[in-house]
């Protein structure tokens, strides 16, 4: 399986997401190198207004982009990207690793999002669900469909 990059916007606050995460990153490292890379959120005001969250998003999006590996198949994950199944996704990263990308980069942005940038830098934009949830506990979630992904591909029996 090519390598796994997760790019999150802040750090994981509470113990339980954080002892998951770490799980299920452990376990990720079994099946290939997976390592998390945690950019700095950018400080906005208690209200602010759409010139300051854009401007935000912008600084936020900078960063990522150079957290990117070179030529790394990018998939930001925003809520206008393409709900796929656990075999699909283990399929876009077989996919991608026949057609020469040795790494993926998975980008998780902000309570307020990525930056167009990102978006349209990516190969794939990644919806996990209609539903919102908190770009924390989406962390963990990604981390163990990644995991799951390479079961999948390795042909261990995690996935049913």
């Amino acid at each position: 399986m090519i390598g796994i990059h997760l790019i999150a916007v802040g750090n994981l606050k509470e113990a339980y997401l954080r002892a998951g995460a770490a799980e299920y990153q452990k376990r990720l490292g079994g099946l290939c190198a997976c390592t998390v890379t945690e950019v700095p959120e950018a400080r906005l005001p208690r209200n602010p207004s759409e010139r300051e969250i854009a401007a935000a998003l912008a600084a936020e999006g900078q960063r990522i982009l150079s957290a990117v590996p070179k030529g790394a198949f990018l998939v930001p994950l925003c809520v206008e990207g393409v709900q796929i199944t656990s075999e699909q996704l283990a399929q876009r990263l077989e996919t991608a690793a026949l057609s020469g990308k040795h790494q993926a980069a998975f980008v998780i942005g902000s309570s307020f999002g990525l930056s167009p940038e990102v978006k349209v830098a990516g190969d794939f934009r990644l919806s996990m669900s209609r539903m919102t949830l908190p770009h924390q506990l989406c962390r963990l979630v990604l981390l163990e469909q990644l995991y799951r992904a390479g079961t999948i591909l390795t042909g261990r029996k995690y996935h049913k």
